[in-house]
């Protein structure tokens, strides 16, 4: 087993190994480097554990980040063992985080230049939704309508879109219109989105008509929460302590991807529960 003392002793600046900075972080792999050219394979541990790093945190496994920086050796040993080598995207091969989406704008941007579809606007505009860069994102998904004014697709996401940047007011006529049309739109995700809608402008009763629509083919923690929300706002807890309920009660059974994109909303369930 390699001794991480090899990589340290050169330097009294970068000693202390649980230093939490990136840049004493950063100093600790690369220190000793006469000792690395003399033996080159002592880079391998350092190249895999800034491999497991880097990977950890575009999967947003910010605990085991947090692990392997602490830890740098035998946390990268634990996280490939139980993390990157049983996720199915482990086969793909590494890349820095980013570079795929940065492959993919750049091809959207490509066929758009040449073949200027609806469809490539729309495509282009869901990973800026996804990246968080909203402005880019409206006028992606504002530059497909223009094209195809009737895509049930484009409409939704714009939407969403507009919910997003605080603008309910503009986005409710494009998610009722979807919603009449389709209730089941995408899962049901654009009638959630619906009901957020309808509850920023402050219409309760409606976002509760809508909440409870989705939940009669769904069961999703983030649609039970938020109603459980809409029932304590309006003085009735004897409703919403059911809804909180099932959903922790679903969530004990729910698959581990599942439980990790509703970790918010359990949350939110338990602190609501503790407060009615």
């Amino acid at each position: 087993m390699l001794n991480l003392k090899t990589f340290s002793k050169t330097s009294d600046d970068v000693s202390d190994i649980k230093s939490r900075t990136l840049v004493s972080f950063l100093a600790y792999l690369t220190v000793d480097m006469d000792t690395v050219r003399a033996q080159p394979w002592l880079a391998l541990p350092l190249v895999f554990q800034l491999w497991m790093l880097i990977d950890a945190v575009r999967r947003q496994e910010y605990g085991w980040a947090v692990w392997i920086f602490v830890f740098p050796l035998i946390g990268a040993l634990c996280y490939y063992i139980y993390v990157y080598r049983a996720a199915p995207s482990a086969t793909v091969g590494f890349e820095l985080p980013g570079v795929h989406d940065r492959r993919r704008i750049k091809q959207l941007q490509a066929q758009i230049h040449h073949l200027d579809k609806p469809h490539h606007h729309l495509a282009l505009g869901d990973i800026y939704f996804q990246k968080g860069k909203l402005d880019k994102a409206e006028a992606c998904y504002r530059a497909s309508l223009e094209r195809d004014p009737s895509d049930i697709d484009t409409r939704a996401h714009l939407g969403q879109c507009l919910l997003r940047q605080k603008k309910p007011d503009q986005a409710r006529l494009l998610l009722q219109q979807v919603c009449t049309e389709n209730p089941r739109h995408d899962y049901g995700h654009s009638l959630m989105a619906y009901a957020e809608t309808l509850a920023a402008l402050g219409d309760i009763d409606a976002s509760i008509c809508a909440w409870k629509q989705v939940l009669e083919n769904n069961s999703y923690a983030r649609a039970r929460v938020q109603l459980a929300q809409l029932y304590i706002t309006k003085q009735q807890p004897e409703l919403a302590r059911p809804e909180l309920q099932t959903a922790l009660a679903d969530d004990v059974h729910a698959p581990a991807f599942q439980r990790k994109r509703d970790r918010v909303w359990i949350r939110r369930a338990k602190s609501l529960l503790r407060s009615i």
